[in-house]
């Protein structure tokens, strides 16, 4: 009997030490800002891909074949004509679509399309307009104000809702 009673105290701490460490086992890496938009991003992109019958692109693998792979690339980045456009200050046309599984992805996460586009297009040439304007980085910070409190405000909304996306989806870690 006693035995028995050491036996289960001895089962019980045991399952209590494995709870235990599962409980204080540190969390998988954190990832950086960039790179939780980007796994969120992978997600939504795949989950697109999948539900229009295709198979996600993968780094070394390759496509069947081109018709395939043109398929996949039209699902993903969307058919010409490009709906948004912006004009840079060294006169450099930029240019995104807004069908395909790229675009559906960017509206999740960010809310707006179009404006993202736009102010991220702008706030990610900021360098290379002070460069080609032959001025300060500060001051054309100072011009595009507005475009980097956007920029900051999307940006902030595409991480929560990133975070969200990665919390609930399997095989992925928020």
């Amino acid at each position: 009997m006693i035995h028995r009673l050491r036996a289960q105290a001895l089962a019980l701490v045991t399952v209590a030490l494995l709870l235990a460490g599962c409980a204080s086992r540190a969390p998988g890496p954190v990832r950086s800002p960039d790179d939780t938009v980007r796994a969120a991003q992978q997600v939504l992109t795949d989950r697109c891909l999948t539900g229009r019958g295709l198979t996600p692109p993968r780094p070394g693998q390759r496509a069947r074949s081109a018709a395939d792979e043109q398929r996949v690339a039209d699902a993903l980045f969307g058919r010409p004509p490009a709906e948004l456009s912006l004009t840079l200050a060294n006169g450099v046309p930029v240019r995104a679509h807004t069908d395909g599984c790229l675009a559906a992805a960017q509206r999740t996460l960010y809310g707006d399309q179009k404006r993202w586009f736009r102010v991220s297009t702008v706030v990610n040439n900021l360098k290379p307009e002070a460069a080609y304007r032959h001025t300060s980085l500060t001051a054309v910070r100072e011009r595009h104000r507005a475009d980097l409190t956007a920029w900051r405000h999307l940006r902030t909304h595409a991480l929560d809702v990133s975070a969200r996306i990665l919390r609930t989806t399997p095989g992925t870690t928020g």
